[in-house]
Parts: structure tokens; C-alpha cells; sequence
């Protein structure tokens, strides 16, 4: 894996901001990029059609259901997702809590 500039900027963002955004064009190395975080993150892709799935059935129980930190790669799959995120981070402002991450805005 090449070492990516953009690693200690988003180390950076998750220690004091709730909800990171990493949007870029296909096979850029989003996902290996968010995949390498370290610290008990809840790694999720939306290109798992039953993790996909169950996003969308239940979006609020799908966000309630997350760790403490998470990765949800390929968000724009899934944009059910938006208002319950918001929603926890309305309650629980603490930094490092979302990071998203998809090729095209949601």
C-alpha cells in the first residue's frame, strides 16, 4: 500500500470532529485509506448487499447498532443513513464517532 498524505489529516479530523466525510472518485484508495485505522473501529462497506440490506430496512437500529467509531464505506448506497447519523451526533457530540466514505455525494 502506498502511504497516503491524506492518513494524518484524517487522524487528525477524528480526534475533534463527530463526523468525517472522505468523498473521492473510484479506486482512489478510499477504503484502503479508511480500512488502516487503528483503534477499534466498526468497519462497514454498503458493497455488502446484507449489510446494504439491513442499512436500509432499519436505518435508525442499523446507526444504534454501530460502535463507538465507524467506517461506513460507500455510503452514497445507503443515504438512509444521513438523518439518523445526524440524530446520534445531535446526542453524543464526541469526536471520531463517523467516518463515511463513498465516490460520489450523497
Amino acid at each position: 500500500m502506498y502511504a497516503r498524505a491524506l492518513s494524518s489529516k484524517l487522524c487528525d479530523a477524528m480526534g475533534d470532529t463527530p463526523v468525517i466525510f472522505l468523498a473521492g472518485a473510484r479506486q482512489t484508495g478510499k477504503s484502503t485509506l479508511v480500512q488502516t485505522l487503528e483503534g477499534g473501529v466498526d468497519f462497514r462497506t454498503f458493497d455488502d448487499l446484507g449489510v446494504l440490506s439491513a442499512a436500509k430496512a432499519d436505518p435508525e437500529g442499523f446507526v444504534a447498532s454501530l460502535g463507538e467509531r465507524a467506517v461506513l464505506d460507500e455510503v452514497q448506497r445507503a443515504p438512509e443513513l444521513l438523518l439518523p447519523i445526524k440524530a446520534s451526533v445531535d446526542r453524543n457530540r464526541r469526536a471520531g464517532r463517523f467516518v463515511l466514505a463513498g465516490s460520489r455525494p450523497i
